[in-house]
């Protein structure tokens, strides 16, 4: 067994593929990962289905950054509260304490929580421990990729 990088309840990371760097939720209850996106847009290119959205990466409604993925296909996710949505997932790398892996993402409204994304425990597992006593042990300040996000 390798050594596992501990990591806290809160972190921050980025998704280089699409150009952003924000704050995430360590969320080990939760399966899957989860990216806070407005005005998500279906749309065909080369004959496959891509997804379009915005991402507010400091909760100000200022800062919309576009996006496009790939998307990967529509899944019920059920809630911590227990309702049951159909989500659109897309993969994207993460880079979070020095790593980075591909990692599926569903696509949702999380407009209410605090946090824009909260990574999952599919994405953790094998990588990180979690210390739910801290917080922002890796990277104090990351910037999103230069370029456009496509």
């Amino acid at each position: 067994m390798h050594d596992l990088i501990t990591i806290g309840w809160r972190e921050r990371l980025s998704l280089p593929d699409l150009g952003l760097a924000l704050k995430a939720k360590i969320d080990t209850g939760a399966r899957t990962s989860a990216l806070h996106v407005s005005s998500l847009e279906e749309f065909e290119r080369d004959g496959r289905k891509w997804l379009r959205f915005a991402v507010d990466t400091t909760r100000g409604k200022s800062a919309l950054r576009q996006c496009e993925a790939l998307a990967l296909d529509q899944r019920d996710v059920t809630d911590s509260g227990g309702h049951t949505t159909a989500r659109w997932f897309i993969r994207s790398t993460i880079s979070i304490a020095r790593q980075h892996f591909d990692a599926e993402i569903n696509l949702t409204d999380r407009g209410t929580m605090l946090f824009p994304m909260l990574l999952g425990r599919s994405a953790l597992c094998g990588r990180f421990v979690v210390d739910p006593e801290r917080s922002y042990m890796h990277a104090r300040r990351l910037r999103a990729p230069a370029g456009d996000a496509a």
